[in-house]
């Protein structure tokens, strides 16, 4: 190749080609050669011109005197003019990199074919793709009709930017109503398609094609703000990547192709020139984040999950499908290890070799993870799993890099890649990956998951997950995706002004939010969110449309997702009616959900019966039930050692003190406060306290409880989050050793939190460990009544473990025919055997069949709730129980409830209690919560009222505190229909004083209605207790008598 004259000597013309294949393209200096009989003397213009080029060049370095001038002239000391100039060479460093990446990306271009001859020798990343890959051919003819169509395209870029990108951006804020584009020009060199490659249909209804772009142009984009005299623009962007184009649906008809949807795999390497005010995002660490934020645009936009779609036929069906499909599958991927790894710490100057302090990066598309730190640690162990989804295959790759972190720079370990669709040919790939770039390898277990529509699957992989140990996340049973397609009759702002509508979509923790649609009440989003899903069953859609400022509320929807498990193929397509909102508002979703199976012959799901894998009787054996060739019948069960022997670890979550602050307004000018909550992951159960606004020293009062075992090592982990709108802060964790809870029993303490400035966190920790003997059982459930939070579910009463370990004599039915039997096993049994424990064979329902279980019943005794609880007499009779549950299958253990065991026991009078009065009895519990300052009351129910009508009342209670009468101290219980002896057992809080409580009276009526046409209120009897004569602090049981309005009634 030749070199022009200002780039040094000119060459022999050995060097010369000998013929130029096209001469008229080269410029005249090209060839341009010295009269040798000039002697090399320049002409008397070419001196003149010399001579200004010399004036010129010291008038330039003159100019960068006068900063150092003005320095001096103000006083400024010599630091000032040292940053400044370290500033300027910085920028001018980073310029002219750019500016020589640009030239040798023009040059090969220009002459790509001499150059690849040249270099052929050099390493494969400065070939083209259609040479270092067969598969990938050269279109060249492709090129040759960009470069035709290029200045046409230039042409609709101006008329787009002018008429709808620029009204866009004057319409987006006051200050940039001036905005205009001065110059658009696309330039002269087109974009080029360095290879494609077109992929086998994964469909016969598709055409795949990977087209390795490059974009080396000399585009001029500049505009300004009028108002403000400020002018930017662009000079000059390189652009590389591989852009999948997807050619679908195929149809029968002209055009052929019903849609093109373009998207880039990976994200694509970006580098641009700026002028203008924007020369500023060329200064040292600016620079790289100006490009990062322009590449986080361009990945919203145009990177996989993101696709840009153009439809090519009217009325085009599944567009949403189309525009955002549903992934291919999900990968999980345990990071588990790493081995032989380089070490990079260095003390004393390099003479004393340290280790490394190892983490990792776990990318997939614009997915990324990172793992913890491990330090100093040459073979780290990270143990942890994370779930990516897979939208393209082939085409996406698993990438994890290996870093060592350090206070300044963390120094690279080592990279491997991985291509997804080897991941789905395997199903679980378990091995150990060299990392390219350093040394070691890294140990991954890489699970394919597949997405299935058949709901009764769900069963099986939430079974299979409860027994995973999987951190920092628990795994997903499910993937939700939600296309927002529009909404209808938003409600107006003040003054009747359109809103600027966007959406908030909440599951548990996880926030995403829509772009927003300025000023329409009829606003089109056509947006697709995915979500992962620990429990279907339970967890549930939060839906929100806001004005754009956050401050503004126009509708909301909460969607249980159970509901979409009895949905046809798991998918809900309609319209949803907003609340809080307008009469006629409403949102128009599709909702689609998928199982995330492992078909894998490595997973082995918990078998039940009637399904493949059950416990069978040998068949071909001719003598079965033969006393001779069989062994005996077992009559009991021989579980292990282990069995029964689990825990019930009580988790009081009480408040925490000196957190720090998160939220930032304006800017991060305005410093606010932090909306915090508690995440307490155990025994591979997560649970998440609720969230407190806007304060740092939050009080939570939540009390979780789970099942543990003696195994030693489990920790009780803590983490404290600011809840947010993206995502979520951190502000501290702290870790508890369950051995020390299981050995004292107690623990009552303020943990420091950890990784933060400051916090601190007050636990309280109880084991609670089942007893058999039904004798404390009311105790219990008095006590958990007291101590009971309005925030928690409901205390376990007791713990419940099943072991079932044969059947025998089942029925043989065809396959896909339901249930074999079923048992019902009353809790009566239980509560009456000997040791709580009913070890035997029981028979099904269906009278076909036999089951050896064993059934225990453990009842959780609380030695530190802080509350004497005083026992009464109760007959436990099997009479007495209304529901029996169903043991058929499930979890090996199960607690049991307070509701459930009080539906269990009937209340019998105790010979040693008064008759009731005429008008009837309430049964009350009064107790002064000193912990909470509360004043509690249970209203468990009344007896022997007076019936006045041909029809038993249908009776409720109504309490109020005295003196006020308010609607704030009412508080009134459900109604019970047609009965003389309710029970409600419902809970009432008061918050005061105690001196305060002791000066109150609580009125207690007992009413019903009168008609269900009319408002009235029979009063059956009332009862007026003066808290100053009652001991509060006991919590004790009593029968009221009811008295008429006139009279006070009495124990």
């Amino acid at each position: 190749m030749e070199r022009s004259p200002g780039e040094g000597p000119s060459p022999s013309p050995m060097d010369q080609p000998s013929a130029p294949s096209d001469p008229t393209d080269q410029p005249p200096a090209a060839h341009a050669k010295p009269d040798p009989g000039s002697g090399g003397q320049p002409a008397g213009p070419g001196a003149a011109g010399e001579a200004l080029a010399v004036l010129t060049s010291f008038g330039r370095r003159l100019l960068v005197l006068i900063p150092v001038y003005l320095a001096g002239a103000v006083g400024l000391s010599v630091g000032f003019v040292l940053f400044g100039l370290a500033l300027y060479l910085g920028w001018r460093r980073v310029r002219d990199e750019k500016e020589r990446s640009l030239r040798a990306a023009r040059q090969l271009l220009d002459d790509e074919e001499q150059l690849t001859a040249k270099t052929l020798y050099m390493s494969h990343r400065e070939l083209p793709a259609w040479v270092s890959f067969p598969d990938v051919e050269k279109a060249e003819w492709l090129n040759k009709i960009v470069a035709q169509v290029w200045p046409f395209l230039g042409q609709y870029m101006e008329k787009l930017l002018a008429e709808t990108v620029a009204p866009a951006v004057r319409g987006s804020n006051p200050h940039l109503q001036t905005f205009t584009f001065t110059r658009v020009e696309l330039g002269e060199k087109p974009l080029r398609i360095i290879g494609v490659k077109v992929h086998p249909g994964q469909r016969k209804e598709q055409i795949l094609l990977d087209l390795n772009i490059s974009y080396v142009g000399d585009v001029q984009i500049d505009v300004e703000v009028k108002k403000y005299f400020c002018k930017a623009g662009v000079k000059g962007m390189q652009l590389h990547g591989v852009l999948r184009v997807i050619l679908e649906p195929l149809i029968g008809d002209l055009p052929f192709v019903g849609a093109v949807s373009m998207f880039f795999i990976r994200r694509p390497t970006l580098d641009i020139n700026w002028t203008g005010m924007t020369n500023l995002l060329d200064i040292p660490g600016l620079s790289s984040l100006s490009d990062t934020m322009i590449m986080d645009s361009i990945a919203a936009f145009l990177v996989l999950p993101n696709r840009l779609l153009v439809p090519l036929v009217p009325d085009l069906q599944d567009v949403a499908q189309l525009r955002s499909p549903l992934p291919r599958g999900i990968i999980r991927i345990h990071l588990l290890a790493a081995r032989g790894l380089s070490s990079k710490d260095k003390y004393v100057k390099g003479l004393i070799e340290g280790k490394s302090d190892p983490y990792a990066l776990v990318r997939l598309g614009t997915q990324t993870f990172c793992s913890r730190v491990i330090d100093e640690e040459l073979n780290p162990q990270w143990g942890e799993t994370y779930e990516v989804m897979v939208h393209e295959v082939p085409g996406q790759e698993i990438e994890v890099e290996v870093f060592d972190k350090d206070p300044d720079k963390d120094d690279f370990l080592g990279r491997m890649k991985l291509d997804v669709g080897k991941v789905l040919q395997a199903s679980v790939l378990d091995d150990w990956f060299p990392l390219q770039g350093g040394q070691g390898q890294v140990h991954l277990r890489l699970e394919w998951l597949s997405l299935l529509s058949d709901a009764e699957k769900l069963e099986q992989v939430l079974q299979w997950n409860w027994g995973v140990s999987s951190r920092p996340d628990p795994p997903s049973a499910a993937i939700l995706v939600v296309y927002l397609d529009r909404a209808q009759d938003l409600p107006l702002k003040k003054g009747n002004k359109e809103p600027n509508p966007m959406v908030q979509l909440s599951i548990q923790d996880v926030t995403q939010e829509s772009k927003a649609v300025y000023s329409t009440n009829c606003p089109v989003w056509e947006e697709a969110f995915r979500f992962f899903l620990q429990d279907p069953q339970s967890q549930e859609l939060d839906v929100q449309v806001k004005d754009d400022s956050r401050a503004l509320t126009l509708g909301a929807l909460t969607l249980p997702l159970a509901r979409l498990l009895t949905a046809p193929e798991l998918i809900l397509d309609q319209w949803f009616q907003l609340s809080s909102s307008g009469p006629n508002s409403r949102l128009y979703m599709k909702l689609v959900m998928r199982i995330l199976y492992l078909d894998s012959s490595e997973i082995c799901f918990p078998t039940v019966p009637g399904c493949p894998g059950a416990w069978d009787v040998d068949s071909e054996n001719p003598q079965r039930g033969s006393s001779v060739d069989a062994p005996p019948r077992p009559c009991h069960t021989t579980p292990d050692s282990q069995f029964g022997t689990e825990h019930v670890l009580r988790i009081h979550v009480l408040e925490a003190q000196d957190l720090i602050a998160k939220d930032r307004f304006l800017g991060g000018l305005v410093k606010g406060k932090s909306d915090p909550y508690v995440k307490l992951k155990l025994a591979g159960r997560s649970f998440r306290s609720h969230v407190v606004r806007e304060d740092l020293n939050p009080r939570w009062n939540e009390v979780f409880e789970v099942i543990v075992t003696s195994v030693p090592g489990q920790e009780l982990e803590v983490e404290v989050f600011d809840k947010d709108l993206d995502k979520d802060d951190f502000l501290g964790r702290c870790k508890v050793r369950l051995t020390t809870v299981l050995n004292s029993g107690f623990l009552d303490e303020w943990l420091t939190l950890e990784d933060v400035p400051s916090g601190r966190l007050h636990l309280r920790l109880e084991r609670l460990t089942p007893r058999p003997t039904a004798a404390e059982l009311e105790e219990v459930l008095q006590v958990n009544s007291l101590i009971q939070t309005q925030k928690s579910a409901e205390l376990a009463a007791a713990l419940l473990s099943i072991y079932m370990e044969r059947a025998e004599d089942l029925p043989v039915r065809g396959e896909g025919t339901g249930v074999l039997g079923s048992l019902s096993l009353p809790l009566s049994e239980l509560l009456v055997a000997d040791q709580l424990c009913l070890d035997r064979w029981f028979t099904l329902s269906s009278g076909q069949g036999q089951v050896l279980l064993r059934a225990q019943l453990g009842i959780l005794v609380s030695q530190h709730s802080g509350v004497e609880a005083h026992s009464h007499s109760y007959s436990h009779s099997s009479s007495s129980l209304s529901e029996e549950p169903e043991l058929s299958g499930g979890p090996p253990h199960i607690t049991s409830s307070a509701p459930e065991l009080r539906q269990r026991l009937t209340h019998v009078d105790s010979p040693l209690e008064a008759p009731a009065g005429p008008l009837g009895q309430v049964k009350l519990t009064l107790w002064y919560y000193s912990e909470e300052r509360k004043l509690v009351s249970i209203v468990h129910g009344c007896r022997s009222l007076r019936q006045n009508g041909r029809d038993p009342p249908d009776p409720y209670v109504s309490l109020l505190l005295l003196p006020d009468k308010n609607r704030g101290t009412k508080r009134r219980t459900s109604q019970k229909k047609r009965t003389l002896s309710p029970e409600f057992n419902e809970r009432f809080e008061w918050e005061l004083p105690l001196d305060e409580a002791q000066r109150r009276k609580l009125d207690v009526s007992v009413k019903s209605n009168s008609s269900f046409m009319s408002r009235e209120r029979e009063l059956l009897g009332k009862v007026q207790l003066d808290l100053a004569e009652t001991d509060l602090s006991q919590g004790v049981a009593r029968w009221y008598d009811l008295m008429d309005n006139k009279d006070k009634g009495s124990s």
